[in-house]
């Protein structure tokens, strides 16, 4: 199959060992209850097989809707699988960490519950790793608990069972302004979005978070920069997003040949969405 024949939002794309493996969302239950998480495998990006399931709700995980936004990192020889969950009983949503020896899985559940704060609603965790192998975790502060989203970190434990730190904002979604825009009005005024965090390092050894909220053609791919290049230094939102075709929630990595790609989904409307791979022919 070809990517457009692939329903899923959020992809992530693991380039492991040359082999090329995309998880993301399914798109058709995306906003139900959910039981499972998937993998499509390609050597090419061309062609892909699948979907493989590489999660299903273990009995007794009371935790059966969102399964959003999972992505898959290396560390210390093992994968391990970040993605958000929610109750349909009620709570807040949250990110836990998985773990498999393959990245074809199967992950079981490796986190204490969230990582997240439990009492915040919160979703889309992704992992970074200082130069000196700090692990840390950013994620959204969902606008549902602020009205302006934030984006946050914690430092987390060597093993990547719990955070060690208290949470530390980085930027809130209205410091995109003036190319941001409101996609709810609440009591407290208008709400701001921010999702999809994901930690790269430039050519220029930047540090850079891409991340996504709703600009004037709807959702839309932006830039944030650290100015020290560290993830505790201050961040700055760059003053045009960097996609804003109305798709978002998109990550960077590097193919085969070492040509580098950004994959986001698009358009943000469902059933519609399909995951869409951008080779970037400029730096970041």
């Amino acid at each position: 199959m070809k990517l457009n024949d692939i329903h899923i939002r959020d992809p992530f794309i693991l380039n492991e060992s040359g082999t090329y493996y995309l998880y993301g969302t399914r798109g058709p239950s995306c906003w139900g209850e959910q039981n499972g998480i998937d993998v499509y495998v390609s050597s090419d990006l061309k062609d892909w097989e699948g979907p493989y399931e590489v999660f299903h709700r273990p009995e007794g995980f009371i935790y059966d809707r969102c399964y959003w936004a999972p992505e898959v990192h290396r560390y210390q020889n093992a994968y391990y699988m970040f993605a958000t969950f929610a109750c349909s009983q009620g709570g807040t949503k949250g990110t836990m960490i998985m773990k498999a020896d393959s990245p074809l899985g199967p992950y079981q559940l490796h986190s204490d519950d969230f990582i997240t704060p439990k009492q915040w609603n919160c979703l889309d965790g992704t992992l970074y790793v200082s130069g000196d192998g700090i692990p840390y975790m950013v994620f959204c502060h969902e606008w549902l608990d602020l009205t302006d989203g934030e984006m946050c970190y914690v430092q987390l434990s060597e093993n990547l069972t719990h955070a060690v730190s208290e949470p530390v904002t980085m930027f809130r979604a209205s410091d995109a302004k003036p190319w941001v825009r409101s996609v709810h009005t609440t009591e407290k005024g208008a709400a701001y979005v921010t999702d999809g965090p994901f930690m790269y390092r430039n050519s220029d050894h930047e540090l850079i978070m891409l991340w996504a909220s709703f600009g004037e053609y709807g959702y839309a791919e932006a830039v944030a920069r650290s100015n020290t290049g560290e993830i505790s230094g201050q961040w700055s939102v760059d003053p045009v997003p960097l996609y804003d075709h109305d798709g978002g929630h998109g990550m960077v990595f590097h193919d085969n040949t070492g040509r580098e790609y950004m994959i986001l989904h698009q358009p943000n409307d469902t059933p519609n969405e399909r995951p869409v791979l951008i080779p970037l022919t400029c730096r970041l």
